[in-house]
């Protein structure tokens, strides 16, 4: 098992039951991130393996989108010496907030706690480009993603591979297993 892996666990980060996913989809197992940024020793830990692989990239800035990957921006920002930036949600749309600006042509690394869908992180790209913003990669502490098309670098920390199902076709809602819906972003039910 490796070591970021371990950590999750130490920290009860990987949760397993029936899980409400943002894209709306179902799983049995989740990553609950925030459970491992509680502790600075294991947060620095694991974010010095996305360090580490972004040591020959350029960039300027690090930005998270809130909630997830504020805590891993600014960690991310403190171990390469680079500032880092947040966006966040205003009336559901993603924006750059608090004073926080980007110069045109400044490089950015998006960074996440978790990556399925790309999804923040690409409402966060559409923000910092709109302002000028050159984006050159996306990190996170865990790639969960399945055959996800996108056209930036993702650097992670590790990869899992966790089975997500949809509503209709869920073995745990045949079970009767009660849904939790753990992430932080608003899901529009039909």
């Amino acid at each position: 098992m490796d070591r970021v892996v371990e950590l999750l666990k130490e920290s009860n980060a990987l949760l397993e039951g029936h899980f409400l996913l943002s894209s709306g989809n179902h799983s049995d197992k989740y990553c609950q991130c925030a459970k491992l940024l509680q502790y600075p020793d294991k947060a620095e830990e694991v974010i010095k393996v996305i360090a580490d692989k972004l040591k020959d990239v350029e960039f300027d800035t690090v930005v998270g989108p809130a909630m997830g990957g504020i805590i891993v921006a600014y960690e991310l920002g403190r171990q390469l010496h680079k500032p880092a930036i947040f966006t966040e949600r205003k009336d559901g749309e993603m924006c750059l907030r608090r004073g926080f600006e980007v110069r045109k042509g400044e490089k950015v690394i998006i960074s996440e706690d978790v990556v399925t869908t790309a999804k923040s992180s690409y409402e966060t790209k559409k923000v910092l480009e709109d302002l000028g913003a050159e984006v050159v990669g996306i990190c996170c502490l865990v790639d969960r993603s399945v055959n996800l098309d996108i056209d930036l670098p993702l650097y992670s920390a590790t990869k899992i591979d966790i089975e997500i199902f949809k509503p209709e076709e869920c073995p745990l809602c045949k079970k009767g297993i009660d849904l939790v819906k753990p992430g932080s972003r608003e899901i529009k039910t039909k």
